[in-house]
């Protein structure tokens, strides 16, 4: 998979018979990514409302599963990755820390994280000397925050989103408290304008000149998780560092979902999680990523020099890691933020769900997530009934957002018509109070699941009038 360059995106178009089971079939048969479908496990009707622990169904219905963005499918290749993993600890114990085993799928346990480091960077755009596989997205954003956030008596704020995920929120929250500042004056948070929920890129660069002479750190999403709205990181990045200040980023939503650039867009460091786009499992071992600038180490008297952070044996060099001389020798790049010894079995998942996403590249994936998403867009606006019981508050414009749709229903009927989904096996996301997202994923959805849903979609919303 290689990195892409980012142009504007057309908007696909389409004709009038565009709201027809056959015109979706025929976008499927056209469809450049179809194959990917059938490597992964698409759960039946009858196992998505399972009460008792079952076997896949294969050979019934499949559901319509909507929500990628939460939790991503089941790749075919993850249970040969750690059953491969199961039998190396089960037949040669130790030594699967630094034998390559010939049949299997993975390398030796000590160098897989990085290997999962060196697929993951061209989703990011990045090189693979700025990419490192450890730990979990919140945990991760707590140790780059401890080098990366450097308060002072003067420079204390964080500029962050209005909405930001809960976890974010506690985090940025605890590190401000942790350096003895207060949050309710140290958390600056960016928002739409009254009644709207799309934040123009002005008003962020707005709000960063106003607040830049006393502010330490800009910390994002790069696609807003309630809205879906895909920020213009380049800019914003750029804008942010001209002002002299830290830019981080969560890219949640964004890692597998939309092409990215944190190199040539100089993002000082960003996290992510594996488990939504990349389809590592649930809780799956999380990415980050720290500018080369930042991962240098440089020797003086023999002593490295580099940025602080909190350190572990795991981010020490290769070669005197088991030295066990307490002299803390971090290895160059990304790999020197490490801290523990990864757990092989997730990073064995991790592993399995990167040889199926490296088997495409962003720009194959972009290019269907623009059409599928345009097409549900399309559908939901010119079907239905005119007066429209909901509103999609995701941007229309392709290159802001991914593949993701937020609709805001009137009040009071989520939970019927969220009810009434369920019953016909879709599979999608609720956040209260009013908003249903819907990610159509481009590796494994389909264009003939997405008329379906919208027709039971409009039969529940009228349902509920």
């Amino acid at each position: 998979m290689g990195s892409i360059a980012i142009e504007p995106t057309t908007k696909p178009s389409f004709p009038a018979e565009a709201n027809s089971l056959e015109y979706a079939r025929s976008l499927d048969a056209k469809d450049h990514m179809r194959s990917f479908r059938e490597k992964f496990v698409i759960p039946s009707k009858t196992n998505i409302k399972a009460k008792k622990l079952s076997k896949p169904d294969q050979s019934s219905e499949p559901c319509i599963y909507f929500c990628g963005n939460s939790l991503g499918l089941q790749p075919r290749a993850t249970a040969d990755y750690i059953q491969n993993h199961l039998d190396t600890w089960a037949t040669i114990g130790v030594h699967g820390h630094f034998r390559k085993l010939e049949d299997s799928p993975m390398i030796q346990w000590q160098l897989l994280a990085e290997h999962a480091s060196k697929q993951q960077a061209p989703i990011v755009g990045a090189s693979a000397f700025e990419v490192g596989t450890m730990g979990s997205l919140t945990t991760n954003l707590h140790l780059l925050m401890a080098s990366f956030y450097i308060p002072t008596a003067e420079k204390s704020k964080i500029i962050m989103d209005w909405k930001a995920f809960p976890s974010d929120h506690f985090t940025i929250e605890s590190q401000i408290r942790g350096h003895g500042y207060d949050p309710k004056e140290s958390m600056v948070m960016i928002g739409p304008e009254e009644g709207e929920y799309e934040i123009s890129t002005e008003n962020i660069l707005s709000l960063i000149d106003e607040h830049a002479s006393t502010t330490a750190l800009v910390l994002l999403p790069g696609i807003q998780y309630y809205t879906g709205q895909f920020f213009d990181m380049k800019t914003i990045t750029a804008y942010a560092q001209s002002k002299g200040l830290l830019v981080g980023w969560d890219l949640a939503h964004a890692a597998g979902n939309v092409p990215l650039e944190l190199h040539d867009w100089n993002v000082d460091f960003a996290v992510w999680c594996t488990y939504k786009y990349i389809n590592a499992g649930p809780g799956a071992i999380a990415g980050f990523y720290v500018h080369e600038r930042h991962g240098k180490v440089e020797y003086e008297n023999d002593k490295p020099v580099f940025r602080h952070r909190l350190s572990g044996w795991y981010g020490g060099d290769q070669v005197g890691r088991m030295n066990m001389d307490n002299n803390f020798r971090p290895s160059p790049g990304a790999s020197g933020y490490q801290v523990s010894n990864p757990s092989a079995i997730d990073l064995a998942s991790l592993c399995g769900a990167l040889s199926v996403l490296n088997q495409t590249s962003m720009a194959d994936l972009r290019k269907k997530a623009v059409m599928i998403t345009a097409y549900l867009e399309h559908l939901l606006l010119t079907t239905g009934p005119a007066d429209r019981a909901f509103r999609i508050i995701t941007p229309l414009n392709p290159d802001a957002r991914g593949t993701q749709l937020s609709i805001l229903l009137k009040p009071g009927r989520i939970d019927t018509l969220f009810e009434m989904l369920e019953e016909e096996a879709i599979v999608a996301d609720k956040r209260r109070p009013d908003v249903i997202r819907l990610a159509p994923v481009p590796l494994y959805n389909t264009y003939e699941e997405v008329w379906k849903f919208v027709q039971i979609f409009n039969a529940a919303l009228k349902k509920c009038e």
